[in-house]
């Protein structure tokens, strides 16, 4: 079956759109454990880059998990399966022009790595949102920290299953020494001269 797939060329190209949205595509991707506060700064980012006129899209682990992903289980086979999609669906969006910011605790290096495989690494920038599990667990926003010590959650990252942190991010953001403001900053500091934005 796969030898009768031919993908299908199209006249206008990521580099068109680029051009017509005057600024650069690329994937700004924040891991780290669930309540640390990657969609937050996400989010934050996000609107900043919105004020600018840079055309975005933001993708959410919850939000995910309610549509294209929600055939999916927490297993190690189905975490990495759900984020081998969204990787794929964000190089769709990077390839439309636009800038997509995803926040997914993304716990496994190899699956990552996949990501920079898909989306190429020119177009990628991952951010490490590093809180502390005893942190997280004392917002425990969502209550999931709770339900997963009474058992009633498996394979909760950071509890009963791994969180591997990346080692060289492009960008660390300590949430418990660094304020959301200073997040925000320091990540528009980082991604402003990768977008390439032309005033003509």
């Amino acid at each position: 079956m796969e030898k009768n797939i031919i993908p299908q060329n199209y006249k206008v190209s990521v580099v068109d759109r680029r051009k017509k949205n005057k600024h650069n595509s690329l994937l700004v991707w924040f891991t780290g454990l669930s309540g640390s506060g990657k969609s937050t700064i996400a989010n934050l980012v996000e609107q900043r880059l919105f004020e600018q006129d840079i055309a975005t899209y933001a993708l959410d682990g919850d939000n995910i998990r309610n549509g294209i992903n929600k055939n999916l289980s927490f297993s190690p086979e189905d975490r990495s399966e759900n984020i081998r999609r969204i990787a794929e669906i964000s190089n769709l969006m990077v390839d439309a022009g636009l800038v997509v910011l995803a926040a997914f605790i993304s716990p496994y290096k190899n699956d990552r790595e996949n990501i920079k495989k898909i989306v190429k690494d020119v177009n990628f920038v991952e951010v490490y949102v590093n809180t502390s599990v005893e942190e997280c667990e004392r917002r425990d926003v969502k209550g999931l920290y709770k339900k997963a010590r009474a058992g009633e959650i498996k394979n909760m990252t950071g509890i009963s299953a791994p969180y591997e942190a990346p080692e060289n991010p492009d960008i660390e953001i300590n949430t418990e020494n660094e304020t959301i403001e200073q997040a925000v900053n320091k990540i528009m500091a980082y991604i402003t001269p990768k977008l390439q934005v032309s005033n003509e």
